[in-house]
């Protein structure tokens, strides 16, 4: 049992509001998902710069020096923001391969939550109140974003086993359920080339939908495919730099909520997590099918 909440925003006036709204759905959530948690926002973005969001269990040391040293080992310059934790480092986006190569040689302990133009990923082990508290989640701003809030199942309680995934640019999913054919499909897609960190089935079906899309598959028809090629039981919320996308099982036997006005569109694994959205009383309300794809984009 995880939560799972979503929200996209069709007026850009909120923007502002998206970390503090998303904060509120997410601590909601608590009791579907105690041992960690974690959040993915769409923010502003610098043309021809990359985001490359990092995570350390030691920042103090890992963080220390890390500009100067980066900057000389990619011979460029780069900007980095220290939340806690994790750092969101702006590089120019041609040398986003270049800076992960230099990570690995000159911070081995560091690991890399997201890249993009416009995605960021903090997760943590440990209460959604807490995660969001340590990052100040609530002052981030955006036109959307996805939140999680775990209870193990399938892998350890670890910061890299939280969710939200990223497994291509701009790319993110979370997931409530679990996947029996994970382990095969891992396989497959490290055949195939698609780099996979863990050995969470989560991680395993975001990985699927990035393949999928590298294939030339639109967002829309990754999610329709997983219905075939995935087993188990589960609702996915996807996120890419301009869109937001919803899918459950066949079965469906996980809860899901959604919303929308005109004004955004949200999704909770319960209703309570949209209760102090803005207008929700005047919001069209429904489950969403079994088996079907649902899509926004800006």
């Amino acid at each position: 049992m995880c939560g799972i909440v979503g929200l996209f925003l069709k007026d850009k006036s909120m923007e502002p509001e998206l970390g503090a709204l998303l904060t509120d759905m997410l601590i909601t959530m608590t009791d579907r998902g105690p041992d960690s948690a974690g959040i993915a926002i769409y923010g502003s973005e610098v043309p021809d710069n990359a985001k490359l969001t990092v995570q350390s269990d030691t920042p103090e040391t890992d963080f220390l020096d890390l500009k100067s040293e980066l900057e000389k080992a990619i011979q460029g310059g780069l900007k980095i923001r220290v939340q806690s934790t994790h750092a969101v480092l702006e590089i120019q986006a041609d040398q986003m391969s270049k800076a992960r190569i230099a990570l690995k040689s000159i911070r081995p302990n560091i690991r890399v939550m997201s890249t993009g133009e416009s995605l960021e990923i903090y997760k943590e082990v440990g209460l959604p109140k807490d995660v969001a508290s340590r990052f100040n989640l609530k002052n981030m701003s955006g036109s959307h974003g996805i939140g999680h809030t775990r209870m193990a199942t399938e892998s350890a309680v670890t910061t890299m086993g939280a969710h939200p995934f990223n497994t291509g640019i701009d790319q993110c999913l979370v997931h409530n359920g679990s996947l029996s054919n994970h382990n095969s499909l891992r396989r497959k897609l490290r055949r195939d080339g698609v780099h996979i960190e863990t050995e969470n089935d989560t991680e395993v079906g975001a990985a699927y939908i990035t393949w999928k899309m590298q294939q030339g598959s639109s967002l829309g028809e990754a999610l329709e495919s997983s219905l075939d090629d995935l087993d188990g039981f589960f609702t996915f919320v996807v996120g890419t730099k301009d869109g937001f996308g919803v899918v459950r099982d066949p079965i469906a036997c996980k809860p899901a909520v959604m919303a929308e006005t005109d004004q955004y569109v949200a999704f909770g694994s319960e209703y309570r997590a949209l209760v102090n959205l803005p207008s929700i009383g005047n919001a069209k309300i429904w489950e969403p099918e079994p088996a079907t794809v649902y899509f926004w984009k800006h």
